[in-house]
């Protein structure tokens, strides 16, 4: 009965060993990540910028997906993101 026990011990250990180097895996692998620039890396600045919204968007109102699109045509005219 006591080889029984001994066995038993040995493999409650090595499930805590391996279940602490998966944990400490994840840990490293969410460091990594915080390190990527968001929106697959476009960076737009508009610091310095004069013009208004109604020069942007127009006097109208208009749907937000429109929105979106006018501002990455103001975004590509005025060469303002990084790509």
């Amino acid at each position: 009965m006591a080889a029984k026990n001994k066995a038993t011990t040995k493999k409650k250990t090595t499930t805590k060993s391996t279940s602490t180097k998966s944990k400490t895996k994840a840990k490293s692998s969410t460091k990594s990540k915080s390190g990527k620039p968001a929106f697959g890396g476009y960076a737009i600045n508009f610091a310095g910028r004069q013009e208004t919204v109604e020069q942007v968007f127009g006097n109208k109102p208009i749907a937000p997906s429109e929105m979106t699109k006018k501002i990455w045509v103001f975004v590509k005219a005025k060469s303002l993101s990084n790509r």
